[in-house]
């Protein structure tokens, strides 16, 4: 049986030319030797397995090489290229600065670059993971860093750049790697799948990709274990299979549910998930990221920040036109919200359910109360056309008391009324007016209220700062008249209003400083639905506008009047609110109750 060497190792590049993924890079070390513009320190820094060692064997290889081609790379095969590819080269010296990050260790690195290069013009030292040094380590390095030999070089590589002192950064060139694209280590496994004879669907190569999360590195061990599980033949399938990762189909099933507001196929389908033996945290920053990539597809300047294959970005895009961008805006939200909230929350099934609700009822702000099975819901699209507003069919003259039948009643009159005269001409009768007895108040749906969702189409259309109402009338027109025909217009009294007030305070005790405005500063009645309210600068009218929305929303459900609208106003003129100190308090309270005297001298109490 022959010795099997892992893609990694087989498939590492040996020239500049075949780093996948950094090819600017690349270009500016091969620039920097046809020029021989050679630093005596170089700094490579960026993520794990993106090619910082690998450039920085192949560059000291490069450098030492006796017939360098016109391309600008080794030509493997003069002395030193193969004493180099050989592995008995002592021009290359690496250091693991992980397990030799002592002064001893540097010491021993100095004496060693005194000693100069036996074949070639430079001995190049690679100390890799060069941010582990102690500091003693790195004061030590900082002499010969500075001014090194002629014939030495030194070419560090870290992945966490911020921890290496500014020092040693100063004395550097600085090359940063970057992350490796999807499409790059697509290509880079399609090749190496042809040479080692394997059939691997592009799908399954996307998952691989994606998996390796920007490292060339890790997608080789990936692909190497995927190829083995699955005898050479790999298929979507088996590497989904393998590597545990939830199919983009889950989440457009759920995201589905989220279109029709289908609270039981969501529960359904995340049983599923967790039936597989999946983690909750993992599935909700999958769906996370699966909104987020709907989100950039949906618009085409941003397409190009999906790292997927064509085919999967082109259903991302058909798919992300269904929903409107505040969806994935509110749903977005929610997915962040559930992540912190995992990690300290005592059942966390639970949390992940009540998420997948709330992702539910986006685009459903009044669900029904039988169980929200949403199958018969209608779509909110984000191509669906608004339709035009029907104007009201005029009013119906009333018959008069003489043309109406012998004891029948108005229609909404329950009972009879007593007849108002009205001013009338001089010398002609008061007509006498029916009076319309009022609706009668509708109860309370405070308990509805749902901050920051995103209102239905019969519901967005109305005002959050209204006109009052002794301005409407003529500014309103036909299609404000049919827009009231969907709204509640129960009358309430100015108590019920005040009361709704105080309670959106106490439900809210954590909103300290709007809850401080609104307690300063209770709404008067203006008409039957225009109230206001006054502040003391431009600050807190800005504050409150900013909570308008939640607010208002609020009042209009608790009283069951959608017309109800607050305006806030600057306080003008009068004294400003004094501010009491403690004492003045205390002495307050004394005047309102003598029993505060009595229980200040028992007890021996003082300010403190």
């Amino acid at each position: 049986m022959s010795n099997y060497i892992v893609s990694a190792r087989k498939y590492r590049p040996e020239t500049f030319r075949s780093v996948v993924g950094q090819q600017s890079l690349t270009h500016t070390l091969k620039a920097a030797i046809d020029s021989q513009r050679l630093a005596h320190a170089y700094l490579f820094c960026g993520p794990r397995g993106v090619g910082k060692t690998t450039c920085a064997r192949i560059f000291a290889k490069t450098i030492n090489c006796l017939h360098p081609t016109a391309e600008g790379e080794a030509c493997n095969e003069c002395e030193s290229c193969r004493a180099f590819n050989e592995q008995r080269s002592y021009n290359i010296v690496e250091l693991d600065a992980a397990s030799n990050n002592g002064v001893d260790d540097i010491r021993t690195l100095i004496e060693q670059v005194q000693i100069p290069p036996q074949i070639g013009q430079y001995r190049v030292f690679i100390i890799d993971e060069v941010h582990m040094l102690s500091t003693s380590g790195f004061n030590a390095f900082l002499k010969t860093l500075e001014e090194p030999p002629s014939h030495a070089i030194f070419i560090l590589a870290t992945t966490e750049k911020q921890k290496i002192i500014p020092t040693i950064l100063s004395r550097c060139q600085i090359y940063d790697f970057s992350r490796i694209t999807i499409n790059d280590m697509v290509q880079q496994l399609q090749y190496i799948a042809s040479q080692e004879g394997i059939t691997a669907e592009p799908a399954a190569l996307n998952v691989i990709a994606q998996k390796a999360d920007g490292a060339m590195r890790d997608a080789l061990s990936i692909f190497d274990q995927v190829a083995a599980s699955s005898l050479g033949n790999i298929t979507y399938q088996s590497a989904i299979d393998n590597l545990n990762v939830l199919d983009h189909d889950y989440y457009f099933r759920l995201m589905e549910t989220f279109r029709t507001c289908n609270v039981p196929e969501a529960l359904l389908i995340y049983k599923e998930i967790r039936d597989h033996g999946f983690d909750s945290l993992f599935f909700i920053n999958g769906l996370a990221q699966h909104m987020r990539d709907m989100l950039v597809a949906l618009t085409p300047a941003t397409k190009s920040l999906l790292e997927m294959s064509d085919e999967v970005a082109q259903r991302f895009i058909e798919e992300s036109r269904k929903f409107h961008p505040k969806f994935y805006y509110r749903a977005l939200d929610l997915c962040n919200t559930c992540d912190v909230n995992y990690r300290t929350a005592t059942n966390k099934q639970f949390v992940v359910e009540l998420t997948l609700i709330k992702l539910c009822q986006i685009l459903d702000a009044t669900p029904p109360a039988g169980g929200g099975g949403g199958g018969n819901q209608p779509l909110k699209t984000v191509a669906a056309t608004p339709q035009p507003q029907q104007p009201r069919p005029a009013a119906q003259p009333q018959p008069t008391a003489a043309s109406r039948p012998a004891g029948q009643q108005p229609q909404g009159q329950v009972s009879p009324q007593p007849v108002v005269a009205t001013p009338s001409q001089p010398g002609t009768a008061a007509a006498p007016q029916p009076q319309q007895p009022r609706p009668a108040a509708q109860p309370s749906v405070a308990t509805s209220y749902k901050p920051g969702a995103i209102r239905t189409p019969s519901t967005s259309r109305i005002m959050i700062n209204a006109q009052p109402a002794r301005q409407q009338g003529a500014a309103t027109g036909a299609a404000e008249a049919a827009a009231v025909g969907n709204r509640r217009t129960a009358s309430f009294t100015e108590s019920q209003l005040l009361a709704a007030w105080q309670r959106f305070i106490e439900e809210h005790p954590h909103e300290k400083v709007i809850i401080n405005t609104m307690r300063m500063s209770q709404p008067s009645r203006v008409n039957d639905t225009l109230y206001e309210i006054f502040v003391e600068n431009q600050g807190q009218v800005e504050f409150f506008n900013t909570h308008r929305t939640e607010i208002v929303e609020y009042l209009r459900n608790a009283v069951g009047n959608d017309m109800l609208a607050i305006n806030v106003n600057i306080r003008q003129g009068g004294p400003a609110p004094k501010i009491w100190s403690p004492r003045e308090v205390v002495d307050d309270m004394c005047k309102q109750n003598e029993a505060m005297v009595g229980l200040i001298r028992d007890f021996e109490l003082g300010l403190a």
